[in-house]
């Protein structure tokens, strides 16, 4: 596990868990606008480090995430998000640790499946499957992901796709993508899960909505946190936001955690 700090001057605490199969560096730009009033603590997940490392499970990361707060003197966390992989990550965060997260956003966070183990198995091999061809064939990739939608403002899409694929050949290795796959679908939960005072907002796009809705991601986070707020955003895909419009992500999430007034669903 890797961990990246940007604006370090800044009194309040604001972290940050990646989604599952990115570079760090496509989260960047969100984190630097985060970083104008926040101690930004960007968490990038074993398998994803550029370390050689292999991703084990959420249940490790959360555990990692938790030791490297304490031994870095942070025994309350201002505000926490995570996306999709990150958002499961929150999601145990808050359940199983002690550390006190006043506010929390949980951007298309996945949860855990509630089908039998063996047909379990075989959504993750479809899923590993899926993504090894993606990443290791750059027309698939394009096709699946089209340049025009998800290469950001200002950036080459030519360039921006090689550079991705270069990153996922050099560093993804088959075993941390399956099990990315199975951990981030089949966490483990505390039953029932304990009361936790922070305020939440569960993210989703608005063309990933039937997924989300199909899969019993709302339905779960809404279950395991009663406190949970939805927030959907109109016309976007799964973690679009945070990718692709940081100075949106910079605006959305301020008027969450500095309770500013807005005008409902975007």
């Amino acid at each position: 596990m890797k961990v990246y700090e940007f604006g370090t001057d800044n009194p309040r605490s604001f972290v940050m868990f990646q989604c599952a199969v990115e570079p760090w560096w496509v989260f960047k730009a969100s984190a630097e606008q985060m970083a104008k009033d926040w101690h930004v603590y960007l968490f990038i997940t074993d398998g994803h480090d550029e370390l050689g490392t292999e991703f084990v499970s959420i249940e490790k990361t959360v555990r990692d995430a938790a030791a490297f707060l304490r031994n870095n003197g942070i025994r309350h966390v201002d505000a926490m998000y995570g996306v999709s992989m990150g958002g499961a990550i929150v999601i145990r965060f808050l359940a199983t640790e002690n550390i006190p997260v006043e506010k929390a956003i949980i951007d298309a966070g996945i949860t855990p499946y509630p089908y039998p183990k063996p047909v379990c198995r075989l959504i993750s091999f479809k899923d590993w499957a899926m993504v090894m061809l993606g990443t290791r064939f750059l027309p698939l990739m394009k096709l699946a992901y089209p340049p025009k939608r998800w290469t950001p403002a200002g950036e080459d899409p030519g360039e921006h796709y090689r550079r991705l694929h270069d990153f996922y050949k050099k560093h993804y290795s088959s075993r941390t993508i399956y099990n990315v796959f199975w951990s981030t679908d089949n966490y483990s939960m505390p039953d029932p899960v304990p009361p936790v005072g922070t305020k939440i907002e569960y993210w989703f796009g608005e063309k990933e909505r039937k997924a989300r809705e199909k899969e019993h991601d709302i339905e779960f986070v809404c279950r395991a946190f009663p406190q949970t707020v939805l927030h959907e955003f109109k016309g976007l895909e799964h973690a679009e936001l945070i990718m692709m419009f940081p100075e949106r992500f910079y605006r959305e999430v301020r008027r969450f955690l500095e309770d500013l007034p807005g005008s409902g669903p975007k």
